[in-house]
């Protein structure tokens, strides 16, 4: 039996509005983009990930009445989900690439523990590490 993720979903306060950061900012596909009424199923993936999608997801019916809709809404917008991780070559240079797309950043790349990390926000507010892979790990790819 084979078994896998296939997709991860965060829960954003407007779908378009997520869409144009992760495939604008940055540099996602989107790969599902469909309807149901009022309901979207919006995914997107890196392009060097071709097999995992990143579910972009309005809470709401099906999956949550009014009050925990909104209730997830706020908590989404003070942070308080977990962070999700960016690997990227050089945290430096994708900071600054970032950043002059207007990302919104909550830490500066700073070296610790043998690589250089950054933190940034979506619109919604769900927080993100950049992480700068280690040359072994690069090395073993």
């Amino acid at each position: 039996m084979t078994q896998g993720v296939d997709v991860a979903g965060l829960y954003v306060r407007d779908q378009d509005e997520a869409l144009a950061f992760y495939v604008g900012k940055l540099g996602f596909v989107v790969h599902a983009d469909a309807r149901n009424g009022d309901y979207r199923w919006l995914t997107v993936r890196h392009p060097e990930q071709p097999s995992f999608q990143l579910g972009l997801f309005r809470p709401g019916p099906p999956m949550h009445d009014a009050a925990t809709a909104q209730t997830l809404c706020e908590m989404v917008a003070k942070g308080a989900m977990p962070p999700l991780v960016l690997v990227v070559d050089d945290c430096r240079a994708a900071f600054e690439r970032l950043q002059a797309l207007g990302v919104e950043f909550t830490q500066e790349p700073t070296s610790r523990y043998g690589t250089v990390d950054a933190g940034f926000r979506d619109p919604s507010g769900n927080g993100w590490k950049m992480i700068e892979a280690k040359a072994s790990a690069q090395g073993a790819a």
